[in-house]
């Protein structure tokens, strides 16, 4: 069930920062960096009865391990050596026939698969999923995701008030914009534990068009990306924009693609190669260094977009700075004009006086 004969490699003392997104990495950064952030945590933790949650998945799904779900056991502890974690959450597996899987817990994070989710998916699929949850938890995400589950909750109350509702709203957007960066960070830990690209794309694929995988296209799936970057016109920037807005996951399409875009950059196979951040030099890293790498990840991401409004902004950008320079270069010859018609005028009126 699990491919046992498969050697996967293992990654001893890997940082977390080796598959964070780095948008997704500054957030956590500099969350953890505020002032107050870890008391507010705690508060939030005593309101939200974390423990609450645990004792009603005690009670009402299957926890995992040896004797219960055994083949997901095994999978959750592969995932684990895999990654070197300390820690293995605890796994639970729901009934309910929506294809589903999520980690919440602050304190002690765990993962919850549904029924749904293990009868679509084979056993590489499934081990691509116990990797991306189990990343999930080693990043820290289930911390800040239970906050925003808790939050969404909270502006749909008091959505009604003009400013609090309003201040709510943005914050909870500015979470769902890091909470769909953390899901690609979790695509990335998902496939280093797998280590097979095929299966981590399938996986995108049937959560896509669900179990006929066999009317499905690998390629045919990717194109499809391409042509949501590049088609339409402004309004469909606009929409996709809108689309977007409430979502706490990138779509199954976007987010096959980004694992290819990352596959593609090289950092994949790098990680394969041993080199990784470790996670012993954690502390030595500077949140001003992850600002510039998630600048520098968002103005590729631009500079690449065929998106018909993200274009028209960027043809914008260096239409302006054109004019820009343009004007600046006419001004600077006026001024040059004017200065030499200034000395011309001290010179003749010099002459004038000595004669």
């Amino acid at each position: 069930m699990t491919s046992p004969a498969r050697i996967r490699r293992e990654f001893p003392g890997i940082s977390t920062r080796a598959w964070e997104h780095p948008a997704d990495r500054t957030a956590l950064v500099t969350l953890r960096s505020l002032s107050g952030f870890d008391s507010l945590l705690r508060v939030l933790s005593g309101l939200l009865a974390e423990r609450q949650h645990r004792l009603m998945y005690l009670a009402t799904a299957v926890r995992v391990d040896e004797r219960q779900f055994a083949h997901v056991h095994h999978l959750r502890e592969d995932a684990v050596r895999i990654l070197d974690a300390r820690t293995t959450p605890e796994l639970f597996v729901l009934q309910d026939p929506q294809p589903n899987a999520f980690t919440i817990g602050m304190d002690q994070p765990f993962i919850v698969l549904t029924t749904g989710l293990l009868d679509l998916l084979d056993p590489e699929e499934l081990r691509f999923v116990v990797g991306h949850e189990l990343g999930h938890a080693l990043s820290g995400h289930a911390v800040y995701r239970t906050m925003l589950m808790h939050l969404m909750r909270l502006v749909a109350s008091v959505g009604w008030m003009p400013v609090g509702g309003w201040a709510l709203r943005a914050i909870v957007a500015a979470l769902m914009e890091w909470s769909r960066k953390s899901e690609l960070s979790g695509d990335r830990a998902g496939l280093l534990c797998g280590q097979d690209v095929d299966a981590s794309v399938r996986v995108h694929m049937k959560l896509a068009g669900g179990s006929r995988f066999d009317q499905m296209n690998h390629a045919a799936f990717l194109q499809q990306a391409d042509d949501y970057d590049r088609t339409g016109d402004l309004r469909d920037g606009v929409l996709k924009l809108l689309n977007l807005e409430l979502q706490t996951h990138p779509f199954s399409v976007l987010r096959a693609a980004e694992l290819r875009r990352w596959i593609m950059s090289g950092d994949y196979d790098r990680i394969l190669n041993g080199q990784y951040p470790h996670r012993d030099t954690d502390k030595n890293a500077r949140i001003t260094d992850q600002v510039k790498e998630a600048a520098r990840s968002y103005k590729e991401g631009f500079d690449q977009s065929e998106d018909p409004l993200i274009r028209t902004v960027r043809n914008l950008g260096r239409d302006m700075g054109s004019a820009v320079n343009s004007v600046g270069q006419e001004v600077g010859e006026t001024v040059a004009k004017i200065g030499k018609r200034f000395s011309e005028w001290q010179n003749q009126n010099r002459d004038s006086s000595d004669s």
